[in-house]
């Protein structure tokens, strides 16, 4: 599971590159995009596509928590697949 950090005011853009972690094959395409916070983060976008990216932004946390975000997604050839981000938030 990746792991990024945060401060704890910030709204910042978190997502996945589905083509640059070679989930996709060539001219396949994201169709789908679904977006779980963990309790205490605010969703400030819905799921955003662009191009083979996924992205949400996210603000909240309280300083020393750690959360998780997990993308759901669906692509053009009928597969499906999720991952998570773990969201580390610490003063900066």
């Amino acid at each position: 599971m990746a792991t990024q950090f945060r401060g704890p005011g910030a709204e910042l853009d978190h997502g996945f590159d589905w083509a640059e972690l070679g989930y996709l094959e060539p001219g396949e395409t994201i169709i789908e995009s679904n977006w779980a916070l963990d309790p205490g983060l605010t969703r400030i976008t819905s799921s955003i596509i662009v191009g083979t990216k996924t992205v949400v932004w996210v603000s909240g946390g309280v300083v020393g928590q750690d959360y998780v975000i997990t993308n759901s997604f669906r692509t053009s050839a009928g597969r499906s697949d999720s991952r998570s981000h773990l969201l580390k938030v610490r003063r900066r």
